[in-house]
């Protein structure tokens, strides 16, 4: 072990400016592995600083290496296991536990009194040891090893005391004193004991001379005392006396604390007496206005509003406690409840009164209005009514039970009261739809319920056979109800979006009169939930709930917009039926209605929704919107696949199909309706949808075309389709449009080369035996040497076509195009002029070949370009 000592210091702890107290082999417990040393050391450099450090041998095993360190001042226990019985066992508890077993009970004994040591002379905080014997933290380490390694250091440790840093400062001072303190020591301390002796001498001449001195003070002490006895003296006669002053200040502060608590309860109680009289007291008139008050007259409605006020205030009063055990005030408090149960009695009988004699008076005016598109105003009614809508409030806070049943009784009443008036106003609506009464009763127009009763076959007889003009060759795009468009007039459609927007006009603000009503009177927009019995819609339809309430305790149910709807929705259940027959009333008319419906019904949707998306109006519309937008779509697939089953005449000329004027119509029709319309997306997507449905179908019907040419039929149809869009300036279709006027163009051209074919005939062979030659390598000015192709048979062909026989060719070519196109469209001169550019252009490819292949033979067309030209107006003018 010395060996290791002695290595170790050399090699690991002196570079360090280390020095090695102590040292244990060990390992830790519970695990087989390599032996490493726990060494404690302190630095030779001050502040001095001691460290507990794990060295192990290299994986080679030829040198030591320092592992880790930790502070000494780190370490908070030393546990040895054992005080007692040897083992070898041991743990320091620093940041965590390390369980070690020495090698030797000596080597683990030595370490750990070293350790005790280090403790006990460089930290302020101590160690706790653990199972350590006293004896052994009293010991010294063994000296025999230690000395070798150290050279006395472990004694040092015990004898060596360091010096403060006064005492280092009074030192260096003293020696700074002698000039011989280094080199002389024993001289310095000499002279040190002698200065010692003289001091101590000095100290005792110092306290002999100080006797008197003290004897003076003793005696002074002595007079304290005496001073001191006789004023605790007159301190305890003193106290005797305040002792039966207290007493009687005592007695008399008991007397007064008595009197005031006495005072403090009067007021008290006085206090209470004011509340009870100033917050349940209710004046005579109060209560002559809620036995007896005129609930007719607005000065009597004010009274028992201000009465209910009142009572509704004493009833709520927030007694304190102690007060609802008093008898006085439960008779108050009964009183209240008789008189709010007469009065609320009293009010909920007289309002339905009102109801009924409101409604009778109501139903007086409803003949006036039979025979005009106009809906009665309810506004005397609402206006009459909203004088109890304070008494309503006091009900509905009060006694519930009697405010729901006024507003049952209120529904009930007034949904049929509406009902009679709306279905009377939609019987109007519906007669000058169809122009008479008379005329109406072939839809079905029965009763005052308005519903289209009639059959299918009643309402067919409103078809008309198609007249022999263009339109009627083919199903008409207007014919949706079986009617001929030529019996429809432009005015019958204004007429008929003029009714239909006075029937939505009318509708909307008697529907915001009465739900402004309803909110205001039935106090329906102050809070947030409305207290109620029942939470489903049906049960405000007349069904009564299943549960049970008492007065003045109601149960929650739907939030207050539900409850409106709710109230409207049973109220004008009529409307949405009545609006979808006027609907499909219109639409059996004139499929073109829809189109004003889809317009007019948005438009009110929308302005219905910025108000309150969620009311009854706004749902009530959507709902219609729907049915509209179904039939409009419906409208629109239906003359899809009349254009499907389009069928044309094998013996006449094609011409403009039917469909394709069509279009033309409902666009125009269409684009006059919507503008500014907000579902603008709707007629562009049936845009899409038609125009692609007449792009297919011309194309199906000129690919059938028998009479007429294929390039005829595409031609004059996509001009048509190209001038309308040109025309209307639907954006939507603007590739449509391109679209049209390309087929146009190309079927235009492929036309004119078709039918212009080779007029002349013998003359294009020729030349193209000339091309042909070219094109074997012949060069061009040697064609004429070509026995087939010299100027004399040139020659003798241009002789075959003198100016007499070309103009007659043309004239030919003018009559069968004349009896190929149609006059509706008067493409006829565009088609000639496009014929006479294309000879042109022939012309001059036959004169430039002349020209190169045959120079200075002097060759010549027995026509010129201007003959042409001359030759194409006067035929043209001739027809």
């Amino acid at each position: 072990m010395t060996a290791i000592k002695h290595a170790l210091q050399r090699d690991i702890f002196t570079p360090n400016d280390e020095r090695l107290l102590s040292i244990v082999n060990v390992c830790k417990a519970g695990k087989k592995k390599k032996n490493c040393f726990l060494c404690a050391t302190v630095t030779t450099e001050r502040p001095v600083q001691v460290k507990v450090v794990k060295v192990k041998k290299s994986d080679k095993g030829d040198f030591y290496k320092r592992q880790i360190a930790w502070a000494l001042r780190d370490l908070a226990v030393v546990d040895a296991k054992d005080a007692i019985k040897e083992n070898p066992e041991f743990d320091l508890h620093f940041e965590k536990i390390y369980k070690w077993v020495a090698s030797s009970t000596a080597e683990k004994n030595a370490f750990i009194s070293c350790i005790w040591k280090l403790n006990q002379r460089y930290l302020r905080k101590k160690i706790d040891f653990v199972n350590v014997s006293s004896q052994l933290l009293e010991e010294s380490v063994p000296s025999g090893e230690n000395q070798s390694v150290t050279g006395g250091d472990e004694e040092a440790v015990d004898e060596y005391q360091e010096l403060n840093a006064r005492e280092e400062q009074d030192i260096e001072i003293m020696m700074e004193g002698c000039e011989y303190a280094i080199s002389n020591a024993e001289a310095f301390a000499e002279r040190l004991s002698r200065e010692l002796q003289v001091l101590d001498g000095a100290n005792i001449q110092s306290i002999m001379a100080s006797e008197k001195q003290v004897n003076i003070l003793m005696k002074l002490l002595d007079e304290a005392l005496k001073e001191v006895d006789q004023i605790e003296f007159k301190l305890s006669s003193y106290e005797e006396m305040l002792q039966s002053v207290k007493e009687q200040m005592d007695q008399i502060s008991e007397s007064n604390h008595l009197i005031h608590l006495s005072n403090t309860n009067n007021v008290k109680l006085l206090s209470e007496i004011e509340f009870l009289v100033n917050h349940m007291d209710l004046a005579k008139g109060h209560i002559k206005a809620l036995q007896e008050g005129d609930l007719s007259s607005s000065r009597g409605i004010e009274a028992c509003t201000n009465a209910a006020d009142a009572l509704l205030q004493c009833m709520n009063v927030a007694l304190r406690p102690g007060h609802d055990m008093l008898l006085a005030v439960k008779q108050q408090q009964q009183r209240f409840s008789d008189l709010r149960e007469h009065f609320a009695r009293r009010l909920a009988s007289h309002l339905n009164n009102v109801f009924v004699q409101q409604g009778h008076d109501q139903s007086s005016t409803l003949a006036q209005h039979s025979v005009e598109l106009t809906l009665p105003n309810h506004h005397p009614f609402h206006r009459d009514l909203l004088r109890y809508a304070k008494l309503m409030e006091w009900l509905k806070s009060t006694d519930y039970g009697k405010y729901e049943g006024l507003t049952k009784n209120y529904m009930d009443y007034l949904s049929r009261l509406y009902e009679r008036e709306i279905k009377d106003f939609f019987e109007v609506a519906k007669i000058k739809m169809t122009g008479t009464a008379k005329e109406s009763k072939k839809f079905g127009l029965h009763g005052s319920s308005g519903k289209l009763t009639g059959s299918t076959s009643s309402l067919n007889k409103l078809s008309v056979q198609s007249s022999g003009n263009r339109r009627s060759q083919s199903s008409s795009l207007l014919d949706m109800g079986n009617m001929s468009a030529s019996d429809l007039d432009v005015a019958d459609r204004t007429k008929f979006d003029k009714i239909f927007e006075q029937v939505l006009s009318e509708l909307e603000p008697l529907c915001l009169a009465e739900q402004d009503f309803i909110s205001k009177f039935f106090k329906l927009q102050q809070h947030q939930s409305m207290p109620g019995t029942v939470t489903e819609a049906d049960d405000l339809d007349g069904g009564t709930s299943s549960r049970q309430h008492n007065s003045g305790t109601p149960l929650p149910v739907s939030s207050e917009k539900d409850m409106i709807r709710q109230m409207m929705t049973k109220i004008f259940r009529c409307i949405e039926p009545e609006l979808n027959n006027l609907i499909a009333l219109g639409d059996k008319i004139d499929s073109f209605n829809s189109l004003y419906m889809l317009v007019k019904m948005s438009h009110h949707v929308w302005t219905a929704q910025n108000v309150d998306p969620a009311s009854f109006l706004s749902t009530t519309l959507g709902n219609v919107l729907v049915t509209v937008k179904r039939n409009f779509d419906k409208c629109i697939s239906n003359q899809i696949r009349q254009m499907e089953e389009v069928k044309i005449s094998k013996k006449s000329k094609v011409g403009i199909l039917p469909f394709v004027a069509e279009f033309e119509e409902f666009a125009g029709l269409a684009e006059s309706i919507f503008k500014n319309a907000e579902r603008r997306g709707d007629l562009d997507k049936a845009y899409t949808k038609l125009i692609r449905g007449v792009f297919v179908n011309v194309e199906k019907v000129a690919n059938e075309s028998q009479k007429t040419p294929r390039d005829v039929v595409m031609m004059e149809n996509f001009h048509h389709i190209f001038a309308t869009l040109s025309r209307l300036k639907i954006s939507c279709l603007e590739a449509e449009k391109k679209e049209a006027k390309q087929k146009y163009t190309d079927h235009l051209q492929s036309y004119v080369i078709y039918s212009l074919g080779q007029p002349l005939e013998k003359l294009n062979h020729f030349f193209e035996g000339v091309e042909a030659r070219v094109a074997q390598g012949v060069r061009e000015e040697e064609v004429s040497y070509q026995l087939a192709f010299n100027k004399q048979e040139l020659r003798k062909v241009i002789k075959e076509y003198p100016g007499k026989e070309v103009k007659k060719g043309l004239d030919n070519l003018y009559k069968k195009v004349d009896k190929h196109l149609c006059e509706e469209e008067n493409l006829l001169q565009v088609v000639w002029h496009s014929m006479q550019d294309e000879f042109i252009r022939q012309y001059k490819h036959f004169e430039g070949l002349i020209a190169r292949c045959y120079p200075g033979s002097g060759v010549t067309m027995e026509f010129t370009i201007q003959d042409i030209l001359d030759y194409c107006s006067s035929i043209a003018q001739s027809h």
